[in-house]
């Protein structure tokens, strides 16, 4: 099962600012209309068109949804699809990154509070507590796309070329994590930043979290009390 990436770069330029009603009829252009709420008509534009894509590539898969049936979905002109992403492949790719982050916002993991406040915790017991509940909701959201990422990859060469190549971010996060964990207290004395950074990178990997959760049943809950608990076995003392 190919891992589910988030990557900067777009895969394709990113067309301006939607300055166009959510019906996809052209906005007013005049200066009666203020630009923070063509702002706010294009960020609520956008939001829909993914949630329908989102649900549509979950449904029915990538290769066989089209752009028509998306706008379909969303109630906009194909048009104002079209203006916003510019192709089905930068559609797709919002569709991927909103779910890993849970918003649009143009934030990386590592700068998002709650891992900010996971490495900031002054235990390694405290910091997997909250690691494993920032990581656990991530993979809530992104648990339903693994499969379609997986089928449009098999279908799409350039999708396929994207998700394949480079350092996986997932690890990166998961290594920022450990080379903070090692320094704490309570942290074992014979694990290394590596050793930790693997050992959080398989057992938060989402084909894991798929077994226990979609497979066997699990609740999410019930997955992080036990990732948690089998980290924090590996990882620490236990004096904290």
């Amino acid at each position: 099962m190919a891992a589910v990436k988030r990557s900067d770069e777009q895969f394709s330029e990113r067309p301006g600012q939607l300055d166009q009603r959510s019906d996809g009829e052209p906005g007013e252009r005049s200066g009666g209309r203020r630009p923070d709420k063509r702002a706010e008509r294009s960020r609520r534009t956008r939001e829909k068109i993914v949630a329908a894509a989102r649900e549509l590539f979950v449904a029915q898969g990538y290769g066989a949804t089209s752009l028509q049936e998306v706008a379909d979905r969303a109630g906009v002109a194909v048009q104002t699809v079209y203006f916003a992403f510019g192709t089905k492949r930068a559609l797709f790719k919002d569709v991927v990154d909103t779910s890993i982050a849970g918003d649009a916002e143009p934030v990386a993991t590592m700068d998002r509070e709650w891992f900010r406040t996971a490495c900031a915790e002054p235990t390694a017991a405290g910091q997997l507590r909250v690691h494993v509940r920032g990581v656990g909701e991530i993979l809530g959201r992104v648990a339903p796309i693994i499969p379609m990422v997986a089928a449009a990859a098999a279908t799409d060469p350039e999708i396929a070329a994207r998700w394949s190549t480079g350092p996986d971010p997932r690890y990166i996060v998961q290594h920022a994590a450990a080379k903070a964990l090692v320094t704490k207290a309570d942290a074992r004395p014979d694990i290394d930043t590596d050793r930790a950074a693997d050992l959080l990178y398989g057992l938060l990997s989402p084909e894991l979290y798929l077994i226990f959760v979609r497979d066997r049943g699990w609740t999410p809950d019930a997955w992080e009390e036990w990732a948690r608990a089998a980290l924090t076995a590996h990882l620490c003392t236990g004096d904290a």
